[in-house]
């Protein structure tokens, strides 16, 4: 029995749908820890260390590393149709599809920090060329995972069971990548990048497999379906539920882009980064079983608005506090925390439930999948280029501590995010819970 099954492509990936419970938590949701790991160092890391190792210009560095961004923002929903493609053809081709991007990610991450050529222009044409095709990797897994999530359906709490052991994975690879570079050295960090892929990948030979397409088919039909169906902005809801998503991602990436500034110029406790980081990703990774159980008795959305207002509360407190309020900041830290446990849990799930009504379960996840992750990537762009020139406009420097600055980036980091965040509590409820009501 054991040797039918191992010979069969269709249970490469396990034997049954989801179940619950840790061995399909884990399985699932393992290799959102080491994507999540790579990305903090790719993000923060690297043009640190290309500017102090290799004395490249911040400047041409920060266009660079734009470029290369922006190219991979692009090509997801090329990735997501790709990905579509991979699941109709059968999950052989899935797997060695996943198998090649994570060689591609794990030598591209080593390859990047340990660079095989000398000189400046040299090292930019290596920067540049590898940071796109590790990036293109990330992606590959990234929307695979998510459209794989996706297609194991059930009901809502289902949804957000499975999408929380995916984020609450991730959130521990970012504890993770937030500390072992600093304290065991970018050697060892790539080395343990390499290790946690391969078992990831391993755990996924035990993962819950994507339940069938609602109207299967197989071989060239089943290709030929994918290529030809519509397009995920023809859906409604899926164009309703990404109003919110874009306007609550800007709320949440404008204080992720200011936080440093304001720990150290408005707090003047740079020492206690790590335990600011540390309260607010530990919460968040803690909070997910209690969204969970939410779920069951408000719904995902009213669950995810619920997250909304208390995010909100948490950060209006934070405009109130000064130098020194170290554990204040400590206990914002920890209820923003929380909070982000809903973002990260419930607007996922929701869109697995877009997909099944729109009847396009097991055949679209990847293209809905690609679109959310450049919704993701936009969040960033668009949070840099309202909170930074803002401050700017108002004289503020990092670390400087004229009062009138100091204030602009209270408003920016504090406020601002949650006058954002009570935008998309109303479009959520507009848009959204109204709907349901009526």
């Amino acid at each position: 029995m054991s040797r039918a099954r191992a010979g069969s492509s269709s249970d490469l990936l396990a034997s049954a749908g989801w179940q619950g419970g840790w061995r399909h938590g884990l399985s699932y949701g393992a290799l959102g820890l080491p994507l999540a790991f790579v990305a903090l160092p790719l993000y923060v890391v690297l043009p640190n260390h290309y500017a102090s190792a290799f004395g490249i210009p911040l400047a041409t560095l920060g266009t660079l590393l734009l470029g290369a961004r922006l190219l991979d923002a692009v090509a997801d929903p090329w990735i997501g149709h790709a990905v579509d493609r991979w699941f109709s053809t059968g999950v052989r081709r899935l797997a060695w599809a996943a198998l090649m991007a994570a060689v591609v990610l794990a030598l591209g991450f080593r390859g990047l920090f340990f660079p095989a050529v000398t000189g400046t222009t040299a090292l930019l044409w290596w920067c540049g060329s590898v940071l796109a095709a590790t990036y293109l990797a990330y992606s590959v897994l990234s929307v695979m995972h998510q459209a794989w999530g996706a297609r194991l359906g059930g009901d809502e709490a289902q949804r957000a069971r499975i999408v929380s052991w995916r984020e609450a994975l991730a959130l521990v690879g970012v504890l993770v990548a937030s500390v072992l570079p600093s304290a065991a050295g970018l050697e060892a960090s790539t080395a343990v990048f390499a290790v946690l892929l391969a078992l990831a990948l391993v755990a996924a030979l035990w993962a819950p497999r994507p339940r069938p397409a609602d109207n299967p088919a197989s071989g060239r039909t089943s290709t030929t379906a994918a290529a030809q169906a519509p397009s995920p902005w023809r859906t409604p809801g899926f164009r309703r539920l990404l109003a919110v998503f874009l306007v609550n991602g800007i709320a949440s990436a404008v204080p992720a882009t200011l936080v440093l500034f304001f720990i150290r110029d408005r707090l003047q406790a740079p020492a206690f980064e790590p335990l600011f980081l540390a309260s607010y990703f530990a919460a968040g990774a803690l909070s997910m079983p209690l969204w969970v159980r939410l779920v069951r008795r408000l719904g995902l959305a009213r669950t995810w608005l619920t997250g909304m207002v208390l995010a909100v509360a948490a950060f209006a407190w934070a405009a109130l506090l000064g130098a020194g309020d170290v554990a204040a900041f400590t206990a914002v830290c920890i209820a923003s925390g929380i909070a982000l446990g809903a973002d990260l849990a419930l607007p996922g799930a929701m869109l697995a439930g877009v997909i099944q009504r729109a009847g396009h379960a097991g055949q679209l996840e990847g293209r809905y999948f690609g679109w959310w992750n450049f919704a993701t990537k936009l969040n960033l762009a668009l949070a840099a280029g309202i909170a930074l020139p803002l401050l700017a406009a108002f004289g503020y420097q990092p670390g400087g501590q004229d009062a009138q600055a100091l204030q602009a980036l209270t408003i920016a980091y504090c406020l601002l995010p949650c006058a954002l965040k009570l935008l998309a509590a109303g479009l959520l409820h507009l848009l959204w819970i109204r709907g349901e009501a009526r």
